[in-house]
């Protein structure tokens, strides 16, 4: 039987849900990855299915740490509305905090007044844990230049 390993793209369909079984997203979602640690799937994620076959079904569950990471209250910024757009509104995203110097994260307006907003540059699903129902539809071997690529694409800038 061909199983998940180093070199291999795999197609498979997941649905995540919190620690209470509730669905984090209205229907399943289909991805293809190369496994290998290429950083499309969580470490945790990817190292637990390596081994398994085409066909098979998992329930992986992982805490904050090995999933979205912990809450860290450190990452929220209280920004002075005039430093920001005006048609700023909840949900809107910022690469770094507007006015300075970008740090390479991504900050969500969480909530917004008349006279500041709140970014937080948390992740949306940071200190829950979540359980992934995972089918594994299909795998292949990659080329050697697909490998070749997607160690280009994930290496650190």
């Amino acid at each position: 039987m061909d199983t998940i390993e180093p070199g291999k793209w795999v197609r498979l369909r997941y649905r995540m849900f919190d620690s209470s079984g509730l669905a984090l997203e209205p229907v399943p979602r289909e991805l293809t990855y190369l496994h290998g640690g290429y950083g499309e799937l969580l470490a945790a994620l990817e190292g637990s299915l390596e081994g398994r076959g085409e066909g098979e079904t998992a329930s992986v569950y992982l805490e904050p740490e090995a999933a979205f990471g912990n809450y860290d209250p450190g990452l929220i910024q209280l920004v002075a509305r005039a430093a920001l757009p005006k048609e700023i509104e909840p949900g809107m995203t910022f690469e770094g905090v507007p006015g300075e110097d970008s740090d390479g994260r991504l900050y969500v307006a969480t909530d917004v007044t008349d006279e500041s907003a709140v970014l937080d540059a948390n992740h949306p699903l940071a200190g829950m844990a979540v359980r992934f129902e995972i089918e594994i539809l299909e795998l292949w071997p990659a080329s050697d230049e697909e490998i070749a690529a997607e160690r280009e694409r994930s290496a650190p800038a």
